[in-house]
């Protein structure tokens, strides 16, 4: 196995009774790296996510983590940390006994001087005493990821870790990846959130039912999606307008106006296009003061492919 790839995946496949979860998948996962992992519900997520903790093993294919070829015996790797479905928690206890004794569970794998410097990392230092029973969903989602710090993981697997974050909690967690990544740990992570994995996501691997249908840097994905819409706020919405309907390749969205404002103009074009609007924009003086589309790249072709996918099964 290359030394840089956390996790190298050839033709997994994964069954329950007749129904196929995982066709033939292949995934590289890079040192270092956050890589996102998207799709439908019933895609295969979390079936793929639970093989790379040890839940579960593959019905055939190789798979290797960590420099570890996975067998067919189910069992957890070394350095590998992470939960699926929601960190499993003690609700009677308090966070700090729960880290703990989440710690003592895994002998000498666990950190208990670490307890502190977890929570205080996924900014729950201040209700480290309360229980856990009390805590909403992003705050046990945290509280999920300090359990994971405390082994110091070399991949971190998590499965919907922004689930019921709030802005602060989502900063948090974010810039806990961040790390883990900038100190060489590599993260997989699902998410139906594409602000979450386009911010976070050096690669992303988009599943429908069961196979891969993409892998690779969201830029890449963005460059190769259909036309999008983007909303376009400049000085002259009017003198926009009338550029807009002069430049090849963009076409005006009915009802843009109606929906977002009369300083909107709403337009839909490919990346080419777009630039040239731009650039008729400015050097007609007029200021641009916000472009942004009004589905991402990344969300549009996620919907593209997936949608496409279904419709082929």
């Amino acid at each position: 196995m290359d030394a840089s790839l956390a996790v190298r995946a050839r033709g997994i496949a994964k069954y329950f009774g007749e129904v196929v979860a995982l066709d033939g998948v292949d995934l590289d996962v890079a040192q270092g790296r956050i890589h996102g992992l998207v799709g439908p519900n019933g895609a295969g997520k979390t079936t793929l996510l639970g093989l790379l903790l040890g839940l579960a093993v593959a019905d055939s294919g190789e798979l290797e983590i960590l420099g570890v070829p996975v067998g067919r015996t189910v069992a957890a790797v070394d350095g590998v940390a992470g939960f699926v479905d929601g960190p499993g928690l003690y609700p009677s206890l308090t966070a700090r006994q729960n880290l703990a004794a989440l710690a003592a569970l895994r002998g000498s794998g666990g950190r208990p001087a670490g307890t502190e410097e977890a929570l205080a990392e996924v900014g729950l230092g201040e209700v480290a005493d309360d229980r856990v029973r009390g805590f909403s969903l992003g705050m046990r989602q945290r509280l999920g990821l300090a359990a994971a710090l405390l082994t110091r993981p070399r991949l971190l697997v998590l499965d919907e870790p922004a689930n019921g974050l709030d802005p602060a909690g989502k900063r948090d967690v974010h810039g806990v990846l961040d790390r883990l990544a900038a100190d060489g740990t590599a993260v997989v992570l699902s998410s139906h959130r594409m602000d979450d994995v386009e911010a976070l996501c050096s690669e992303v691997t988009i599943l429908a039912t069961g196979r891969i249908v993409f892998s690779g840097p969201p830029a890449k994905l963005a460059a190769e999606s259909r036309e999008l819409d983007y909303r376009l706020v400049t000085s002259d919405p009017a003198a926009a307008r009338r550029l807009a309907a002069g430049t090849d390749g963009v076409r005006l969205v009915e009802g843009g106006a109606a929906r977002y404002g009369d300083a909107v103009v709403v337009v839909r074009a490919a990346v080419p296009a777009l630039d040239e609007l731009v650039a008729n924009v400015v050097r007609s003086g007029v200021a641009v003061r916000e472009l942004a589309p009004l589905v991402s790249p990344l969300e549009s072709a996620f919907l593209a492919l997936t949608e496409s996918q279904e419709a082929v099964r």
